[in-house]
């Protein structure tokens, strides 16, 4: 497995992380330790999560630490363990935001849940209008010299804001954002229009989730044939019918078109693409079987050539 440092700092990843959206929810205990495991044998040693995770699989709130917590047992020493706050934990909407009074309280809860002392990158996962970026710069920062926390990244804010909250950390002396998370994939670059330009600028990386677009750039859906049984195109929700268009369906058959005829997969195209961004420090693949998480590892091993990558950016551009 290729190892990466995380944007400017020091941080050591697996250039395929794990994602744990689905632990707790779509997956039980048991199916979480054999997807955990498997994980681990890989090498991955990049393992994400939020506090709200078991919530959105259908599971109970914060299931997705507490079963990554269990799967990881004494390994946990052995890998980098990522979560986030900021999101709704109750359904009336009160459990949120990223105020002192809200972020001490939400890292405290985590950490029960995960099982650990730290947690080595914890991450804003939506911006807060109603708290000043300082009260939030300045709690985090605590948190890091506190020890609980070793760095601290972000997920799905805006460039602006991104840019907004490191100015105001570095400005007051205070611990910065490493990283953020964004959906990215040969099928959505929406991100290189300006979070990518403000994460070069500042130092970042980007850590990219569903960079297999929900499993169009699986290879397993073909035009014409009806989506496998149980596959997430067989009942999507709002996330996949995103990709149901003449437009993405196109581009992904050219895609398919070009790793066929270089003896490749589509799946090794879509991660390999993803690694060979100097930007990107971790691709964040979730899966929900073992053999999904070896097959994620394995197809980030196709060093991409500058000719190649520029044929790959003319077809998705």
């Amino acid at each position: 497995m290729q190892q990466r440092t995380m944007g400017n700092s020091g941080l050591l990843v697996s250039a395929v992380g794990m994602g744990g959206n689905n632990f707790g929810g779509r997956l039980n205990a048991a199916e979480t330790r054999a997807v955990v495991h498997k994980a681990l044998d890989m090498g991955v040693t990049f393992f994400d999560s939020a506090d709200t995770y078991g919530k959105r699989g259908g599971g109970e709130t914060g299931a997705a630490e507490i079963v990554l917590g269990d799967a990881l047992g004494a390994r946990r020493k052995d890998i980098v363990l990522s979560t986030k706050f900021g999101h709704a934990m109750d359904d009336e909407g009160k459990l949120k935001g990223a105020s002192r009074r809200y972020i001490i309280n939400a890292v405290e809860a985590s950490l029960k849940r995960l099982k650990t002392d730290w947690i080595d990158l914890y991450q804003l996962h939506a911006a807060d209008p109603l708290t000043p970026i300082e009260e939030t710069m300045r709690t985090l920062d605590d948190l890091v010299r506190q020890g609980k926390v070793r760095y601290i990244g972000c997920s799905g804010v805006a460039a602006w804001q991104f840019v907004e909250a490191n100015w105001t950390a570095r400005s007051l002396g205070l611990a910065q954002f490493i990283s953020q998370q964004h959906e990215y994939s040969l099928v959505n670059r929406g991100i290189e229009a300006e979070m990518v330009p403000a994460a070069r600028s500042c130092g970042i990386c980007i850590l990219p989730f569903y960079p297999l677009a929900s499993g169009m750039l699986t290879g397993k859906y073909k035009p014409g044939t009806p989506p496998p049984a149980g596959s997430r195109f067989a009942n999507p929700t709002r996330f996949e019918t995103r990709f149901q268009n003449d437009a993405t369906a196109k581009k992904v058959e050219a895609l398919r078109a070009f790793a066929e005829g270089r003896g490749h997969t589509l799946l090794e195209l879509a991660m390999s693409w993803l690694v060979a961004q100097p930007f990107v420090g971790c691709v964040i693949a979730g899966a929900t079987t073992p053999e999904q998480v070896e097959a994620n590892v394995k197809a980030a091993n196709w060093a991409l050539s500058a000719e190649e990558l520029a044929e790959v950016d003319k077809i998705t551009r």
